[in-house]
């Protein structure tokens, strides 16, 4: 006997970043992109994991002031079917009963203006949890792309509570670690492995395109040794990439991304810390740079992860050098790995060298797309027996 089919009218979607702050490459921001194409979505900005604390510093005073900004948009629609909402929330884990009935009075008040009366609710930060029951949800799904409880500053017990939960409760756990989900598939009521997609037509024309060389980038020298991400401590290792930087002092380093180590973590001439830059302008600083990095340091975290810059720096096509985590066996042959610092160096110097054919890295991410990837979720969904409701595009 066939499943008898649920239908959702919208997607509401609890944000693991901020819209109007972070880079909107992330999986959640991505995937709703593609499922708005489907139907209307709502992106609630990320209601938080963890208290902000003065004694972040500089940080502490950065974050309640983007907060802020956020808040001030209300409710905004960013394009057709696309709509992004910055709730009023008290900080992670304080006023816990007022704040579940403030924030789902809130977010039931925007769905209804996005048109959206039968959710599917999409839970990217944990805490989402707490609230799923009071949206009435026609189905859940649960993206478990991180080990959210390993999160610098997050009460790990509180986090892990809310996973227990929503691998019990969801619809579908979505995984973008091939080996995370071989460590708690057991733990899911219905899990799928679903990796991150990369926007590749972007990419792969930026890096056989000389003229997408940002302004910025032009007075440095070659070689250019580039990072694109974000510069934080639970996934960065910054001793290994001084260290590495230290021993190639012919080469300039590029550094594109938010950073929240300590000022004057890095105080040399060939390092060049350009900031965060639009989603828009990523693979222009990638295609600039002649070898593209990812020195991971050796946390929980990084071994459950699946970074999405992986994919866009093959479809760059520049050389890759990166430390080890266990997805990089999918792309055996394609990426330089090395555990020391040492070894990073040579494996840097090794590839300006002698350059790897880029074709084989296009090949392996061109049918990557975030679109594929959309559909792919939209057909797991329907093999449980949930579809979305007049859907607006196949």
């Amino acid at each position: 006997m066939a499943t008898p089919q649920k239908h959702f009218d919208g997607i509401i979607c609890f944000g693991g970043e901020d819209w109007w702050y972070h880079n909107r490459g992330h999986y959640d921001m991505q995937m709703m992109r593609e499922l708005s194409r489907v139907v209307p979505v709502l992106y609630v900005n990320s209601i938080g994991m963890r208290v902000p604390r003065v004694g972040e510093g500089s940080m502490f005073a950065k974050r309640i002031a983007r907060k802020l900004k956020s808040l001030k948009r209300g409710l905004v629609k960013v394009r057709d079917n696309f709509f992004v909402a910055s709730p009023l929330v008290a900080p992670a884990g304080m006023g816990a009963g007022l704040n579940r009935l403030a924030l789902a009075i809130q977010v039931r008040a925007c769905a209804r203006r996005a048109g959206i009366r039968r959710p599917l609710v999409w839970i990217a930060c944990p805490p989402g949890a707490e609230v799923v029951d009071k949206l009435n949800p026609v189905g859940l799904v649960y993206q478990r792309t991180d080990r959210f409880e390993d999160f610098s500053g997050v009460n790990r017990d509180r986090i892990k509570g809310f996973d227990t939960y929503l691998k019990d409760r969801a619809d579908l756990t979505l995984y973008c670690s091939s080996w995370l989900m071989e460590q708690e598939q057991a733990e899911c009521r219905s899990a799928e492995f679903i990796d991150h997609g990369c926007d590749y037509e972007a990419f792969a024309a930026a890096g056989q395109d000389p003229a997408s060389e940002p302004e910025d980038v032009k007075p440095i020298g070659r070689p250019r040794i580039g990072f694109i991400g974000g510069i934080d401590k639970h996934t960065f290792d910054p001793d290994l990439f001084v260290e590495v930087a230290r021993s190639l002092p012919e080469a300039q380093f590029v550094m594109v991304g938010g950073c929240s180590l300590p000022e004057n973590w890095v105080d040399l001439p060939n390092t060049h810390l350009l900031g965060r830059r639009q989603y828009e302008e990523v693979p222009g600083y990638m295609a600039a740079c002649d070898v593209l990095i990812m020195p991971w340091n050796r946390t929980d975290w990084i071994q459950a992860c699946n970074p999405v810059k992986l994919k866009e720096y093959l479809a760059i096509g520049r050389p890759v050098v990166s430390t080890p985590f266990p997805e990089l066996a999918r792309y055996e042959g394609l990426v330089e790995v090395a555990d020391t610092a040492a070894g990073f160096s040579d494996a840097i110097s090794r590839v300006l060298a002698s350059p790897p054919d880029p074709a084989p890295g296009r090949t392996r991410v061109e049918q990557e797309t975030w679109t594929a990837k959309g559909k792919a979720a939209l057909a797991a969904l329907s093999g449980r027996g949930i579809e979305p409701m007049n859907p607006s595009a196949a």
